[in-house]
C-alpha cells in the first residue's frame, strides 16, 4: 500500500469535491461526541482535543467505519449487491446513539441526492445504493468513488481525511481553540491517518471481514449529547 497514488486530473477534481467541506451534506453540523466530550471536561485545550480525535481515529474507526468503507468500495466493484446491503445494515446497527444514526442516515442519503442531480454515477449504480433503506453514509461515498473510477486507496485517505478535518473544525469552535492549534492538530494526525488507512485495506482482505467498534465509554459520552443543555452540533 506504499505505492505512490496517481490521478489523472479530473479523478483529482471528483475526489476533492466529494470530500470538500463546501458539499451540502451537513457533515459541518455533528462533532460525533466530541461537543458531549468537551461539556464533560474530558476534551478542554489543544493536548486532550487532539488526543480525542486520534483515539476515535485509530480505535474507532481504525477497526470498523475504515475497513467496511474498503469492504463496500470493492463490492461495489464486483456488483456483490449482497455485500453491499450486508456491510450498510452492519454500520446503521452499529451507530449506538439515535443522533449518530440520524447523522450517517441525513448525510448519506443528501449525497445520494446530490449525485443523482449531478450524475456522478451510471443509473444502474444509483439504484442499487436507492435500495437501501436507509443508506449510510460511507455505503454512498465509497460507491460514488468507485463509480468516478478511482482507486479505493485514495477515496479511502480521502474520506479519513474529511473526518479528520470536521473533528478539528468541531473542537476549534466547542474549546474553542485557534486555527493554528488546528492545523497542528491536523500535521499530527497525518501519520495515523494514512496508517489507518494502511492497515484497513489489510483488514478488508481478510475472510470473513472482521469490523467491531467496541468502545462502551465512547457510546456513553456520545448519548449524552442528547440531553446536553446547550449544543452547537446535532451528534
Amino acid at each position: 500500500m506504499n505505492t505512490p497514488m496517481k490521478l489523472p486530473p479530473e479523478q483529482l477534481a471528483a475526489l476533492l469535491q466529494l470530500t470538500s467541506p463546501s458539499l451540502p451534506i451537513g457533515g459541518y453540523s455533528y462533532s460525533q461526541g466530541l461537543e458531549s466530550a468537551i461539556e464533560l471536561g474530558l476534551v478542554h485545550n489543544e493536548r486532550t482535543a487532539g488526543q480525542w480525535i486520534a483515539d476515535q481515529l485509530e480505535h474507532v474507526l481504525g477497526y470498523g467505519e475504515a475497513p467496511l468503507w474498503v469492504g463496500l468500495y470493492n463490492a461495489f466493484q464486483n456488483d456483490d449487491e449482497s455485500t453491499i446491503h450486508q456491510l450498510n445494515d452492519w454500520f446503521m446497527a452499529s451507530r449506538e446513539t439515535q443522533e449518530m444514526r440520524q447523522e450517517t442516515q441525513q448525510m448519506g442519503w443528501s449525497l445520494l441526492q446530490l449525485a443523482e442531480s449531478l450524475e456522478w454515477c451510471s443509473p444502474q449504480s444509483l439504484d442499487s445504493m436507492k435500495k437501501l433503506d436507509p443508506a449510510c453514509f460511507p455505503c454512498v461515498h465509497a460507491g460514488l468513488i468507485e463509480a468516478q473510477g478511482i482507486g479505493a486507496q485514495a477515496g479511502l485517505t480521502a474520506y479519513l481525511f474529511s473526518w479528520l478535518e470536521n473533528q478539528v473544525m468541531a473542537a476549534m469552535k466547542s474549546v474553542p481553540l485557534g486555527q493554528m492549534s488546528g492545523q497542528r492538530m491536523i500535521e499530527r494526525l497525518r501519520e495515523t491517518l494514512a496508517r489507518v488507512g494502511e492497515l484497513a485495506h489489510h483488514r478488508a482482505a481478510e475472510v470473513p471481514l472482521r469490523l467491531y467498534n467496541f468502545a462502551p465509554q465512547f457510546a456513553i459520552v456520545a448519548a449524552r449529547h442528547e440531553t446536553q443543555y446547550s449544543r452547537l452540533f446535532r451528534s
